[in-house]
């Protein structure tokens, strides 16, 4: 498909909000009927068994690095039109709290795998709530919703996975502080020229939702106010806090949750 220059902007802003280049749509009801679940959200494509070789072999879709509960296509999308546009997200980053101390407690291999749980457990709660996974680094997750893959109450998901998250860490006994923030984000395709391709979220928004991350204690999820009125959150039994947070000049309300 050629695409002008110009387009590409609009069209990653119709993607991320309305799933409108996920599949043709003659081939959601073929994908439908071939087994078996998991399958992806979107467009239906089975990525195990029959279906999953049929799919694989025939239109080259597989599970998405970014959401097991995706295909592949928004992959190949950002391959085909590298680019981005400015959307509404809500976005969501969960760090482990003391991971210097804790690794002095433990041996190398002991901390290698609180980690790897911490990693598993987060994303599987944030691919329960169609998230998707932006990166994994050290001792963070960071994860970023959009209606186009998570529905119209999406901020609401990204409270939910943040809640589900706290819970599960509680249980594993990983402490963690996560931070909840909603806002308007440059969503794309970042990369270089030979082909290496990121698809990632920046701007101040984004930043915030990772400061409001780091001023989290253990056991803690600090949500924005913007957050909580696009969930439709009323929040007024949750602790009030005021925030400095590093670039804004003037202190930042927030609401903090606990498990």
């Amino acid at each position: 498909m050629a695409v002008k220059k110009d387009n590409v902007g609009q069209m990653w802003h119709d993607w991320f909000m309305t799933n409108a280049f996920a599949v043709e749509k003659r081939l959601q009801g073929f994908f439908r009927v071939l087994p078996h679940d998991p399958r992806c959200k979107l467009c239906h494509a089975p990525f195990h068994g029959i279906g999953g070789m049929v799919v694989g072999a025939l239109y080259g879709r597989k599970q998405s690095t970014l959401n097991p509960h995706f295909c592949n296509v928004c992959e190949d999308f950002a391959k085909k039109f590298p680019g981005g546009a400015e959307v509404e997200m809500s976005m969501l980053f969960v760090d482990v709290r003391g991971s210097t101390a804790l690794s002095e407690q433990m041996t190398s291999m002991e901390f290698q795998k609180l980690i790897n749980r911490f990693y598993v457990e987060s994303t599987r709660a944030v691919a329960e709530e169609d998230g998707l996974v932006e990166k994994l680094a050290g001792d963070a997750v960071a994860a970023f919703w959009g209606a186009g893959f998570a529905g119209p109450d999406y901020t609401a998901r990204t409270i939910r996975a943040a809640q589900n998250i706290l819970k599960i860490m509680n249980r594993q006994k990983i402490p963690v502080g996560i931070g909840v923030h909603a806002g308007v984000a440059f969503f794309g395709a970042m990369g270089s020229e030979d082909g290496l391709i990121n698809i990632s979220a920046i701007g101040d928004e984004v930043n915030t939702a990772a400061r409001l991350a780091s001023k989290a204690a253990a056991g803690e999820i600090i949500v924005s106010e913007n957050a909580l009125a696009k969930a439709r959150f009323a929040g007024d039994e949750l602790e009030v806090r005021r925030l400095e947070l590093k670039g804004i000049s003037e202190p930042v309300t927030v609401r903090v949750m606990h498990a």
